[in-house]
């Protein structure tokens, strides 16, 4: 696997040595609150049991964390799931409450949810060009519906740690493919910053779900708050 991780670093170091020689660079597409919607692919409880990559804890956090930035962003929802009644499973019933007013798209045998077009449907409906991706498995139900939508001119941004596959050499091998392809590799964090901007506006929906699904940040906050107020109290 070492190997194969270091001709993926490789790979990207000689790609990116070709666009600074040629001077030609990536336009920098920042995410908008106002052109942004969310596709939640196969978050289902039977192919959860094949997420490798990340630990179980982490990885429904993360997930959470970008179903989180939705609900409380207001953003677009399309949720998609193959076959639930199957052994696949049903959705993750947390994605269910927090969205109950969303229609899943259920899909009986594409594989590809572009592929389906009630799906493509729904994601015209939102009237959005700029589309975050996350589901499982990485390589396949996010790596397919990415290339797709970049092939019909949306903007695809991959959330990668809300994503999740067998291996870790199988989920370089789809984060390749899909950056290659134009697709932005961003993780929930990020995504939360890029589109909220700006703390003076939305800090406490920011804050509110850092505290909830990030506790690393959150000890820093606590210092934070508690010099804040021993300051105010001298």
């Amino acid at each position: 696997m070492r190997t194969f991780l270091k001709l993926v670093v490789c790979a990207v170091m000689a790609v990116q040595s070709a666009t600074a020689r040629s001077g030609s660079f990536p336009k920098y597409n920042r995410l908008n609150m106002n052109d942004t919607a969310i596709l939640l692919i196969d978050h289902q409880v039977g192919l959860q049991a094949l997420v490798k990559d990340f630990d179980t804890v982490s990885f429904q956090n993360n997930v959470l964390a970008l179903a989180s930035i939705a609900k409380e962003l207001k953003l677009p929802v399309v949720i998609t799931a193959s076959v639930p009644e199957g052994p696949n499973g049903p959705l993750m019933p947390e994605i269910l409450k927090m969205f109950p007013d969303v229609a899943v798209v259920s899909r009986h045998g594409e594989v590809n949810a572009w592929d389906d077009p009630k799906f493509r449907a729904a994601v015209k409906k939102t009237g959005r060009n700029q589309l975050i991706m996350a589901g499982i498995v990485t390589d396949v139900c996010i790596v397919f519906p990415a290339l797709s939508a970049i092939e019909e001119g949306y903007q695809v941004f991959a959330a990668v740690d809300a994503s999740g596959t067998f291996n870790e050499v199988v989920r370089y091998a789809a984060w390749d493919r899909m950056s290659q392809s134009g697709v932005q590799l961003m993780n929930w964090f990020s995504i939360l910053c890029e589109l909220t901007r700006d703390w003076r506006i939305h800090g406490q929906v920011m804050t509110d779900i850092i505290l909830k699904h990030l506790p690393e940040y959150k000890n820093t906050m606590i210092t934070f708050n508690q010099k804040q107020s021993t300051e105010h109290s001298d």
